[in-house]
């Protein structure tokens, strides 16, 4: 026996079946519209309650709402990932890819031969950056080395997409050292080094002027939002910047920046 707002929801069901099928609906696409009614009324309604609402849709529409189909990953009862060591950084085997490229070449295969190529410098440029992290200092102005957060990527495209970075930490100071063959940020901070002069305003509000470090022109900024930013061009394509959170003064930012080799960054480059 139903009660009476079973009966009711029995009454809803077919008369909605109906209505679907009068409009022209087809009988798959009535199944969809009901199970979706279904779903809703799942989230609110006791299960006996569902079950019996099941069987009303059944008897009167010969619509069945048990589920044929293979589950989905994002089912109830399929598990979550709980663990996995993620991907193994392996760069590319420089030797073997320049193999490749020869034999490649000598095949006519040129498409592969340049991927070859590619694969070789990618894998120079990832040798290149792991030795001048290598290099870089243990500590900087009372800052511990942060090294889960090294990073080196490259584009594997002679030495323009190369980019090092390692970070320095203590409470809410932070140095970010970023060394990196970036065209746009060269071009950006050469052409005021060639234009700019030494020029500096007596404004209490400036937030930019030339400097130097260790002898190389350099280019010193401040935000009151993110805090100062070095910026040190070495050689034709290479570049070296700074951004200090919570430094005191600008001087602050300046002795950091000269704890670093630069010469040793620019002679493991290639730069003169």
């Amino acid at each position: 026996m139903y009660t009476p707002k079973e009966n009711m929801m029995k009454n809803a069901i077919k008369l909605l079946s109906v209505s679907l099928l009068l409009l022209g609906y087809s009988t798959a696409h009535a199944q969809n519209l009901l199970k979706k009614i279904k779903q809703k009324a799942e989230q609110t309604a006791e299960k006996v309650v569902d079950k019996k609402i099941d069987k009303a849709v059944e008897d009167q529409t010969g619509i069945s709402n048990e589920n044929t189909s293979t589950p989905s990953p994002s089912a109830k009862n399929s598990p979550g990932n709980k663990g996995g060591a993620g991907l193994v950084t392996t760069p590319p085997d420089v030797n073997q890819n320049l193999s490749d490229a020869e034999a490649a070449f000598k095949a006519n295969n040129y498409g592969e031969a340049r991927y070859a190529v590619q694969q070789a410098m990618l894998g120079v440029e990832m040798q290149i950056g792991k030795k001048i992290l290598a290099g870089l200092p243990e500590s900087v102005s009372g800052l511990k080395i942060s090294k889960e957060d090294d990073k080196v990527t490259s584009t594997g495209w002679g030495w323009v997409g190369l980019t090092i970075q390692r970070k320095y930490a203590e409470g809410d100071k932070q140095l970010t050292t970023t060394i990196a063959n970036n065209s746009v940020w060269m071009s950006a901070v050469n052409l005021y080094l060639a234009n700019g002069g030494y020029a500096q305003t007596s404004s209490d509000n400036q937030k930019w002027k030339q400097t130097k470090v260790k002898g190389n022109k350099a280019l010193i900024e401040f935000d009151e939002g993110s805090g100062y930013k070095l910026t040190v061009p070495i050689g034709q394509t290479s570049l070296i910047i700074w951004e200090g959170v919570n430094f005191a003064t600008e001087q602050d930012i300046m002795n950091a920046a000269n704890s670093f080799d630069i010469d040793g960054i620019k002679k493991t480059l290639g730069e003169k």
